[in-house]
């Protein structure tokens, strides 16, 4: 039996990879866990939250899985392909997804043209319509200061378990991301030394991957990977 745990970003939750997940458990058999990280969710609390705590309930969830399931595999979105690493790089997991993952930090120039973009939805008197402006307006205000400390802890205290990351490893990443530069899946590439990678750049995408445009072809890919003998 198969274990897949997904584990999403920050001040996201599962619905960041819900796509996803209802189809692989529409086309697969496997046991798929989306645990909520400490403080996120569709109401954020974040407040009195670290780092170590996002860790440790991706963890706590992996180790219950490993006690009972043969194989494993880990999707980690933003973040949580952050986290994912980690945990491959510590524990024996079969495969691993990386989506849009939080190796480097931000695009400005991408960012200055999202923002440009609502801005004329905004003067088109379009706003409600803008999908950026919709996913975010909910977290304006609710995401304190010192969780944001924690995220750039967080992938600070990831980032050297990538080079002993060995197994099997697909990274994609949408090439109109503004809030990861999309050239941190070549970064990725370098840094971890797995035999077995595939990278995939998606040039219709921006962060979010498993909500937008490309989200089939997302899904498709991803449970190709999963499943293919390597």
């Amino acid at each position: 039996m198969i274990g897949c745990l997904l584990i999403h970003g920050f001040t996201g939750g599962p619905y960041e990879l819900g796509p996803l997940a209802e189809y692989l458990k529409e086309q697969t058999d496997w046991h798929i866990e989306t645990p909520t990280l400490t403080g996120h969710g569709k109401e954020l609390h974040l407040e009195n939250t670290t780092y170590k705590d996002w860790i440790t309930d991706a963890e706590n969830t992996l180790r219950k899985m490993t006690a009972k399931y043969d194989e494993i595999y880990i999707v980690g979105f933003s973040m949580g392909g952050m986290i994912a690493a980690y945990l491959a790089a510590k524990y024996n997991v079969d495969k691993l997804v990386l989506l849009a993952t939080a190796g480097k930090y931000l695009d400005f120039k991408q960012i200055r043209a999202d923002i440009h973009e609502v801005i004329r939805d905004g003067l088109k008197g379009e706003l409600e319509n803008n999908k950026i402006y919709n996913h975010y307006k909910k977290k304006f205000g609710q995401v304190p200061i010192k969780a944001n400390i924690e995220f750039m802890k967080l992938i600070n205290f990831t980032r050297p378990y990538l080079k002993d990351v060995d197994t099997p490893v697909l990274i994609a990443h949408g090439q109109q991301d503004s809030m990861v530069p999309y050239k941190t899946a070549y970064y990725l590439d370098k840094e971890i030394h797995s035999e077995y990678k595939e990278i995939v750049l998606l040039d219709r995408s921006r962060h979010l991957l498993c909500l937008g445009d490309d989200k089939d072809t997302i899904n498709v890919m991803v449970h190709d990977f999963l499943e293919k003998d390597e």
